[in-house]
């Protein structure tokens, strides 16, 4: 399917991650869809707009993205895809302006009231992910972690991390947003029926940070699409991008399928 050149994708990241964090797959999805326009879009806090304050809420994120999007003069109707707080953001902005969205793309997502709080973040991660907040580390140390927690890759390139640790270097998150952020994540509570009916969920069944029964959840919750991916990890775009666009072309060709029937 090809999508027509008035289509325009928002590609929205998780919990203190930005853009440069899509690395090569933000061009794969690029070169998928030529016609359509793609939008790497930072949440306040991340990113170029890592000196302003985390809004305290999913709703706020919300408002922040709309403005911005506004600013840059990218107009609506939007496709999603987005991850982890990302997703979040996505299913707010779908519940709240359905008029902005014409589907979404929810990646190894969890939310209240669908799962519980050790699904929603394994417990053999807390340590080490109050290590990361806590604790004085170097940059690469820091983004090694990062990886050993979301990909299920054997070794990280090491073009991959010195691009996370150039990353941290140009726009460091501050302690207080990363904690701002985690806060309106664990507030957020999702709407018991689907927020918009076009939604395909992407998870990863040996995602080792958040239990991919989340996402399972949510699909019966919402009676939605869902993929799993057998082997990838949390970063699911970086562990198997071609698997990704696959799953996101087919979806496409089954919402252009319905509208037709």
């Amino acid at each position: 399917m090809v999508l027509s050149a008035m289509d325009t994708w928002i590609l929205l990241r998780g919990l203190t991650r930005e853009a440069a964090h899509w690395g090569r797959f933000a061009d794969d999805f690029r070169h998928a869809w030529p016609e359509a326009q793609v939008v790497t879009l930072d949440l306040p806090g991340n990113g170029p707009f890592h000196a302003r304050p985390s809004p305290p809420s999913v709703p706020d994120m919300v408002t922040a993205c709309r403005a911005e999007l506004a600013r840059q003069g990218v107009r609506p109707p939007f496709r999603l895809f987005a991850m982890s707080l990302g997703a979040m953001v996505a299913t707010e902005w779908a519940r709240s302006a359905p008029e902005d969205i014409g589907g979404c793309v929810l990646v190894n997502t969890s939310f209240r009231p669908f799962s519980p709080f050790f699904h929603r973040l394994r417990p053999r991660n807390y340590a080490a992910l109050l290590g990361l907040a806590l604790l004085p580390r170097s940059p690469g140390r820091i983004e090694r972690t990062v990886w050993r927690l979301t990909s299920n890759a054997p070794e990280p390139p090491t073009a991959v991390i010195d691009a996370w640790v150039a990353a941290r270097a140009r726009h460091p998150v501050s302690a207080t947003n990363a904690l701002r952020q985690l806060l309106a994540a664990a507030r957020y509570r999702a709407p018991a029926v689907a927020p918009h009916p076009h939604i395909l969920l992407l998870a990863s069944q040996n995602d080792r940070l958040v239990n991919s029964r989340c996402s399972q959840a949510i699909a019966r919750g919402w009676q939605c699409d869902l993929a799993l991916h057998p082997q990838a990890g949390h970063d699911l775009p970086l562990d198997d991008p071609l698997w990704v666009l696959e799953q996101v072309q087919q979806w496409l060709s089954r919402v252009a399928a319905a509208k037709h029937r």
